[in-house]
């Protein structure tokens, strides 16, 4: 899994014009927390999507809380940690947190959106 380091916040308007080509998750990590490392075990271990699919993008919450506090801003979306956010055309259409997120639920949302 290659993750694309979110480390500034002009990436997020760039996260949303690349959702309208291919769906952007984000993944809201926090390095203090075991739940978090866990999550992001079971995302790197199961995760089976090419990038033509979804782009995976890892944000270190704990160095860049102003991020995480401008997705949650700009998604209208609960802040959490560890979350996982499904971009697509530019709207959050899936989130998940804790131990909720795992590569079969974000799959699941695939199947959802297109039918």
């Amino acid at each position: 899994m290659n993750w694309i380091p979110l480390t500034s916040i002009s990436q997020i308007d760039e996260i949303i014009q690349r959702s309208k080509e291919v769906p952007c998750a984000i993944f809201k990590h926090s390095t203090r927390c075991s739940i978090s490392s866990m999550a992001k075990y079971r995302l790197e271990d199961d995760w089976n999507f090419p990038t033509t699919q979804v782009e995976p993008y890892f944000l270190d919450l704990i160095a860049h809380r102003d991020i995480s506090a401008a997705i949650a801003d700009k998604f209208s979306v609960w802040h959490e940690s560890p979350q996982l956010l499904l971009i697509r055309e530019g709207e959050c259409t899936y989130d998940a947190s804790h131990l909720d997120i795992t590569v079969d639920e974000l799959s699941e949302e695939f199947v959802v959106s297109n039918g």
